[in-house]
C-alpha cells in the first residue's frame, strides 16, 4: 500500500492564504454592499422628503385643497410630479386621510394607510410602511394655509423593490473592485507559495520535523567534530564534538560569526579560511592532534559552503609513537643480538685456539662499554622512565650508526614535571636530532643534556647534522604537519605545546659541530594545565 503524501508546507500555506483572502474579500464585499444598501435607502429617504416638501409648499396644491373638487386638479399634478421625479407614488390627502390623488385611480377617495401623526402636528418625517403598492420608504409633509394651519398632507414614496433595483445596479461596480483585489492577492500568494516551496524543497511538516529530529540527533551523537561554513566564510554550525575538540566551550550551534571572530587554533583557522580541500591532514589544537578532512559542499551543482570534519588522534599518535620507539628498540636489540652472536663466536673460537687471554680481554671490553653507558645514564638520571627512554634511544642511535652522548653535566634526580610531558620533550627532540643526522657523513653525533638550573628544567639536544634553515626556525614549533611522505613531523609541534602549557621557552641555535641545538626551558614552579 502506497502511503499518501502529505501536503507540503508551501501547499498548506497557499491553501490557508487562499481561504483567508477569499474570506476577507467576501467580508469586504459584504460590508461594501451593506454600506451601499444603507446609502441607497438614505438617499431614497432624502429624495422622497424633498419631493414631499416641494409639493406641500406649492401654491397650486393649497389652492386645489380649497376647491370643491380637489382631485380634479391634484391627480394630474401628482402624476406629473411622480413621473418627473421617478418616485412610485405622490399622494395628496385631507387631514382625515382621504386621498385626492394616487397612481391607481380607484384608490382616490379611499383612506391613506400608514403613519401621519407627526405631519398632522406640523412636522415632515420619513418612515417605512406597507401600503397598497407594497412596502415603501415614504415621506409625509404637512400642507399649511396662510394662517399656518395644516389643511392637507402630501405623501411621496419609493417602493423597496425600486430601491433594491438601484442597489443591484451597483453590484457590477462592487464586483469589479473585488475581482481585481482577489486576483492581485491570489497572485501574490502564489508567488510566496512558489518561493516557500523552493526553500522547503516541497517537504511537508511531518517530513521536516522528522528531518530536524534526525539532524539534531546525528549532530549530537556523531563522534567526529563537524564545522560548517557558509560561502562567505562564516561559521554556520559547530556540533558538540567539534566544540570540545576546538575548545569553544558554550558557543551555540549556529554561531553565525566569521572564522576570524572565533578563538580557534591557528592551524584550524588557516585551514578554514583557505577553503582548500584537505584529506586526513593532521593539525594541532591545543594539546590535541586532530586529523582534518575538508571539502566544498555543493547542492545541485552550486557551492553552498565548506564542511570540515575533525577526528581526535592524540591517543593514537601517542600509541604510534610508543610503538615506533618499541619497534626501533626491537630492531636495535636484534642488531645487538646479531653483533653479540658474532662476538661470542669470536670469543669461543679464541678459546678453542687456546688463546684464552685474548678471548677474556675481548669479552671484558664489550661488557665494560655497555655497562659504562648504562652506569652513565642511570647515574645521571634517577627518573626510571627517562633513563629507559635514553637507553632505548642510545640503542636506536647505535643501530643507525649515530653516537648518542649523554653530556657529563646531565643530572636529574626526579622529574619536576609530569613524566609524559618530560618524555614528550626529550623523546621528540632526540628523534628530531637522529633524523637530522641521518644520511650525513660520519661521524654522526647527538648530544643530550637534562638538568635543573635556577628553578628551570633545561633540556638541550644538539646534533651534527646540516643545521636548520633560519627561515624555518619561526615555524619549527607550530607547523603541525610535515612535507615528508611518511606523514611524520608533529614532534616539534608537540614539544611546543608542552612548552606553551608550562609557560616555558625555546631556543634554536647552531651547535658547535655545525648542526642545530634545541634548548627548552620549563619553569618548575607554577605549573599550569597538567
Amino acid at each position: 500500500m502506497v502511503a499518501r503524501r502529505q501536503w507540503s508546507i508551501a501547499g498548506q500555506l497557499f491553501a490557508l492564504q487562499a481561504a483567508v483572502i477569499v474570506l476577507l474579500v467576501a467580508v469586504a464585499a459584504g460590508g461594501a454592499f451593506w454600506l451601499a444598501s444603507t446609502d441607497t435607502e438614505q438617499a431614497a429617504r432624502e429624495e422622497v422628503l424633498a419631493v414631499a416638501k416641494t409639493v406641500a409648499g406649492s401654491p397650486d396644491v393649497r389652492a386645489a385643497l380649497r376647491s370643491a373638487d380637489p382631485s380634479a386638479v391634484l391627480q394630474p399634478y401628482a402624476e406629473a410630479t411622480r413621473v418627473e421625479t421617478g418616485t412610485d407614488f405622490v399622494v395628496v390627502m385631507a387631514p382625515d386621510r382621504t386621498r385626492y390623488s394616487h397612481p391607481s385611480p380607484e384608490q382616490i377617495g379611499q383612506r391613506f394607510l400608514g403613519e401621519i401623526e407627526p405631519a398632522l402636528a406640523g412636522r415632515a418625517f420619513t418612515t417605512t410602511n406597507v401600503g397598497t403598492l407594497g412596502e415603501s420608504v415614504r415621506a409625509v409633509a404637512p400642507v399649511r394655509d396662510s394662517d399656518g394651519r395644516v389643511v392637507g398632507l402630501v405623501s411621496v414614496g419609493i417602493t423597496t423593490r425600486v430601491i433594491n433595483r438601484r442597489l443591484l445596479a451597483q453590484a457590477p461596480l462592487l464586483l469589479g473592485a473585488a475581482g481585481p483585489s482577489l486576483a492581485v492577492a491570489g497572485f501574490g500568494s502564489w508567488l510566496l507559495n512558489r518561493r516557500l516551496r523552493r526553500q522547503t524543497r516541497g517537504l511537508g511538516p511531518t517530513e521536516m520535523t522528522r528531518m530536524y529530529e534526525y539532524y539534531d540527533a546525528v549532530l549530537h551523537s556523531v563522534r567526529e567534530g563537524l564545522v560548517v561554513l557558509t560561502t562567505d566564510r562564516r561559521v554556520a554550525l559547530v556540533n558538540d564534538e567539534g566544540r570540545r575538540l576546538l575548545g569553544l566551550g558554550g558557543e551555540p550551534d549556529g554561531v553565525d560569526r566569521p572564522v576570524a571572530g572565533l578563538d580557534l587554533p591557528p592551524a584550524v583557522t588557516d585551514l578554514l579560511t583557505s577553503g582548500r580541500d584537505a584529506h586526513d591532514e593532521p593539525v594541532l589544537a591545543g594539546d590535541r592532534v586532530l586529523v582534518a578532512n575538508q571539502r566544498q559542499a555543493r547542492f545541485e551543482g552550486h557551492p553552498v559552503g565548506t564542511v570540515l570534519t575533525l577526528r581526535d588522534q592524540t591517543d593514537l599518535r601517542a600509541l604510534t609513537s610508543e610503538l615506533d620507539s618499541v619497534r626501533a628498540l626491537t630492531d636495535a636489540l636484534q642488531a645487538q643480538t646479531h653483533e653479540s652472536a658474532n662476538r661470542l663466536h669470536t670469543v669461543l673460537t679464541l678459546v678453542e685456539l687456546g688463546r684464552t687471554a685474548e678471548a677474556v680481554e675481548l669479552a671484558t671490553r664489550d661488557l665494560a662499554l655497555a655497562q659504562q653507558l648504562t652506569d652513565r645514564v642511570v647515574g645521571a638520571v634517577a627518573d626510571p622512565a627517562l633513563a629507559a627512554l635514553l637507553l632505548g634511544k642510545s640503542a636506536q642511535a647505535a643501530e643507525r650508526g649515530v653516537d648518542l652522548v649523554i653530556e657529563p653535566e646531565c643530572r636529574l634526580d626526579a622529574s619536576p614535571l609530569p613524566t609524559t610531558d618530560l618524555l614528550t620533550v626529550v623523546g621528540n627532540l632526540v628523534d628530531n636530532a637522529l633524523e637530522a643526522v641521518a644520511g650525513t657523513a660520519p661521524p654522526r653525533r647527538v648530544q643530550v643534556l637534562v638538568e635543573v638550573v635556577d628553578g628551570e628544567l633545561v633540556v638541550r639536544v644538539s646534533d651534527s647534522g646540516p643545521g636548520l634553515d633560519p627561515d624555518r626556525v619561526a615555524d619549527a614549533f607550530r607547523r603541525g604537519w610535515s612535507t615528508k611522505s611518511n606523514g611524520r613531523g608533529l614532534g616539534l609541534a608537540l614539544v611546543g605545546q608542552v612548552v606553551d602549557r608550562h609557560g616555558g621557552s625555546t631556543e634554536v641555535g647552531r651547535a658547535e659541530g655545525g648542526g642545530t641545538r634545541f634548548t627548552v626551558r620549563l619553569p618548575i614552579a607554577g605549573e599550569v594545565d597538567q
